[in-house]
């Protein structure tokens, strides 16, 4: 008897109704978590001067942390340690500040004040360069800038003071929340582990160890070369005779921070004020040649012993970086940029590594397998069991343990 022909749905049944609740709680779900996202994003975008002032915070940590923990190994304790790295640190920096503002701001006021007679001066030495400021009219123009600066400088006595306060806020609340990250951050260390599947942890706890010593000595190291650059600008200036030595020295200390292009920028302001203040010949000819050597000996002496290779990225990757993060927020994502994407870079050749690593195990032979030998291809098929192996011309059927052939007659 045949089976019965299945039946057909009707022509207009699409299947099974969505009932109307359940596409109504489907929606309630999808509008809360849109709604869950814009609130998280608003939240972010309002407390954004807070969440860059944790981030710089976390950074210097971070950047600190090699200090604390050389200290340690010296049999020190943790809180101990931390104390006087901060300490060192803030009264070298309170000192640093307190010898070079007072001149900073003297000589960048005599600055000013002499611009216009620098420019005359130099206008009546060079022909061409008085026939290009009287074609544009830069002079008027500079004497324009130079009577707005002050105004612009300071805003007001009420905006300056504003000002002041904030930044002074600002750096407090950056240095406290430092200390907090010091100390706490191997917990969090061992907390943003925690993040990742048991399986894992072990190997993003080394990822996480090596991105740390990556950031802290990264920074430390171009500090110092920063420093290096500024003491020597300052002692060549200072003995070529070349006026507002310090504020120069500074300038080229803080723009030897920016990679790649920051040590040149800092030779090019210092050579155009030495133009301008001194003659052309000898001044500012031996102040760019002192640049251009002390260029080199930075790039092939002195960074390499300094850095000793702690972030290893091509040329292109130092820039993109160094430019994304500038944009992102200014001098101190500059900074932060090249480091962490140092720390992306051994997070990536730590996956590929792991990739590799299994991609290995699958291809390696298993156990009681044979590797094949050159020039020999595993077998492409297995040769079949001892059940099914043909008996006196024809094939026995393979069976169970205890049971016997349909044809198997008892003994």
């Amino acid at each position: 008897m045949s089976d019965p022909a299945p039946q057909e749905p009707p022509p207009g049944d699409a299947g099974p109704r969505v009932r109307p609740m359940v596409l109504f709680r489907w929606g309630l779900y999808a509008s809360l978590g849109v709604l869950a996202t814009a609130a998280a994003a608003a939240a972010v975008y309002t407390t954004r001067g807070v969440l860059t002032e944790a981030l710089i915070a976390l950074f210097l940590a971070i950047s600190l942390d090699p200090a604390v923990r050389m200290l340690m190994r010296w049999r020190i304790r943790r809180w101990v340690a931390i104390l006087v790295v901060v300490l060192v640190a803030l009264g070298l920096t309170a000192a640093f500040l307190q010898s070079v503002i007072p001149a900073l701001v003297d000589q960048f006021h005599t600055m000013v004040r002499d611009f216009p007679r620098y420019m005359t001066s130099l206008q009546h030495r060079s022909a061409s360069f008085r026939q290009i400021t009287d074609r544009f009219h830069l002079t008027t123009q500079a004497d324009k800038l130079l009577a707005s600066l002050p105004g612009k400088l300071s805003g007001g006595a009420a905006g300056f003071t504003r000002r002041t306060f904030s930044t002074l806020a600002s750096a407090l609340l950056v240095v406290v929340l430092t200390i907090y990250f010091l100390v706490d951050l191997p917990r969090l260390q061992r907390g943003a582990v925690q993040l990742f599947p048991r399986a894992r942890r072990d190997r993003f706890a080394r990822i996480a160890d090596v991105m740390v010593d990556k950031v802290g000595s990264y920074m430390i190291g171009n500090i110092a070369i920063s420093l290096i650059a500024g003491v020597a600008a300052f002692a060549a200036l200072t003995a070529l005779g070349v006026p507002f030595a310090v504020p120069l020295a500074f300038l080229v200390a803080v723009t030897d921070l920016i990679p790649l292009i920051g040590a040149t920028l800092g030779a090019v302001i210092c050579v155009m004020v030495a133009l301008l203040a001194t003659r052309l010949w000898p001044t500012t000819v031996l102040v760019l040649v002192f640049f251009v050597v002390y260029q080199q000996i930075e790039n092939y002496l002195i960074a390499p012993r300094v850095m000793r290779g702690p972030v290893q990225l091509s040329a292109a990757a130092v820039l993109l970086a160094g430019l994304i993060g500038a944009a992102a927020m200014g001098l101190i994502g500059a900074l932060m940029a090249i480091p962490i994407a140092a720390g992306i870079k051994v997070l990536l050749a730590e996956r590929l590594q792991a990739r590799d690593a299994a991609d290995a195990d699958a291809d390696a032979p298993g156990d009681g397998e044979t590797a094949p030998q050159p020039g020999q291809g595993r077998s492409p098929t297995l040769p079949p069991p001892d059940s099914a192996r043909p008996v006196n011309g024809r094939s026995r059927p393979a069976t169970r343990d205890g049971d016997r052939p349909d044809d198997a007659t008892p003994g």
